[in-house]
């Protein structure tokens, strides 16, 4: 194979008790609790890492575009792939391990995944069979709890603090969710689990690829200092790169840092990187969970001025998106675009429709329509986002309970 490869990105520092796929990783209710558990009755009054604990469970499919692709056509097993055009415009929209070795990442220009792997295979997206894979995937989920949030085709939170199966614990759910998911859709999942969102999605990134992490409680606050600040959800690799400047590179080093720093130099993000440093995260997980928009965005691993791959990366979006849409049974009047240029300066264009976007080609046209709006740019950019608005919904969704049963994982 030709093409230099690149070291797999580094594993976070050393961290204390990240329990790999044990199912004896928590005790039963009925045995002593361990150094650091947390019992029904435990008054986590003034404990902030603990406080609205509950049994949360993070799923992500392994590079789940290109494994779909390497599943249905045997020819791609073992080689590097990536789902996206193959031209000079094109965009990576996901890469298989074996590509990743190369340094090939999502939204990378597809010149530039060429050159890091010569040999790199370019597989069309299929995004319907992607669909049908993920709905796949959520029945399994919805098995298991009412409560489950998506946050893309390839991933969600599963709030299982009520263990409806009285299968004895988070670890063992999550266990036998992924080997559902093996056995239903011939594709690995890896599945972090932990008493909050933030903690649970750490997990799930530690073992990758098909792996589990248990983070328990009183753990989590030294699991968080051990982290590489790019591994923080929320920490895009622009918000790594500002960090770094500042001298933070860990989370122990974002913990350093008091609240009045952090708002002076982070703004509205700060009480966010202040909670997480400190493995706090209160936020429930939130099934359907009623928004005033649906979208996404991506950044780019590298600047992006091209009208031709910046096209082609819309339609990838547009993919994304309007799957969100459908998931949350929506319908908007305002369609948005959003660009980040690569002196931080954000831009939007929207357009208000008469009537509510009621298909995937009318959001798609008042998509390109805003892009075309925009072209030439007057800088490279580093990110793009589209969202709906002004949203009528068919649904009246719901949440998980708010009032958090204080049970060992």
């Amino acid at each position: 194979m030709h093409g230099r490869a690149i070291e797999p990105r580094a594993r976070a520092l050393p961290v204390p008790n990240c329990h790999r796929c044990n199912a004896t990783a928590f005790p039963r209710r009925s045995e002593p609790l361990s150094e650091g558990a947390v019992s029904e009755d435990h008054d986590t009054e003034g404990d902030d890492e603990t406080q609205g604990l509950r049994k949360i469970v993070h799923v992500d499919m392994d590079a789940f575009f290109a494994s779909v692709e390497q599943r249905d056509n045997p020819e791609l097993r073992g080689k590097p792939v990536a789902v996206g055009g193959s031209s000079g415009r094109g965009v990576v929209a996901a890469a298989s391990y074996e590509a990743r070795v190369f340094g090939v990442r999502s939204a990378m220009p597809s010149i530039t995944a060429r050159r890091l792997c010569p040999d790199l295979i370019f597989c069309k997206g299929r995004f319907d069979v992607y669909r049908e894979v993920s709905e796949q995937i959520r029945a399994i989920f919805h098995d298991y709890t009412p409560f489950v949030e998506p946050l893309s085709l390839d991933e969600a939170y599963l709030d299982v603090t009520d263990d409806l199966k009285g299968i004895g614990s988070a670890t063992r759910i999550a266990q036998e969710i992924r080997r559902r998911i093996r056995e239903t859709t011939r594709l690995t999942a890896s599945a972090g689990v932990s008493y909050n969102k933030f903690l649970a999605k750490l997990a799930s990134d530690q073992n990758k690829p098909d792996g589990l992490c248990v983070i328990r409680p009183g753990e989590g606050a030294a699991f968080a200092r051990a982290m590489p600040i790019r591994r923080f959800h929320g920490v895009g690799p622009r918000g790594a790169e500002k960090m770094t400047r500042l001298g933070i590179e860990t989370g122990a080093d974002l913990a350093a840092k008091d609240l009045p720093w952090l708002r002076a130099h982070f703004g509205s993000r700060a009480d966010y990187l202040y909670r997480a440093a400190r493995g706090v995260d209160l936020r429930p997980v939130r099934a359907n969970r009623i928004r005033k928009s649906v979208g996404g965005e991506r950044t780019f691993g590298e600047d992006i001025s091209s009208g031709a791959v910046l096209r082609e990366t819309l339609e990838n979006i547009i993919e994304i998106v309007w799957d969100r849409i459908e998931r949350n049974q929506a319908s908007g009047r305002t369609v948005t675009l959003k660009m980040k240029y690569t002196d931080f300066q954000i831009t939007t264009r929207a357009r208000s429709l008469p009537r509510s976007v009621g298909s995937k080609a009318a959001f798609a046209e008042a998509a390109r329509s805003l892009l075309d709006e925009s072209l030439p740019l007057p800088l490279p950019i580093r990110l793009m986002g589209l969202t709906l608005s002004n949203l009528d919904r068919a649904d009246e969704p719901g949440g998980a309970p708010d009032t958090a049963q204080l049970r060992l994982l």
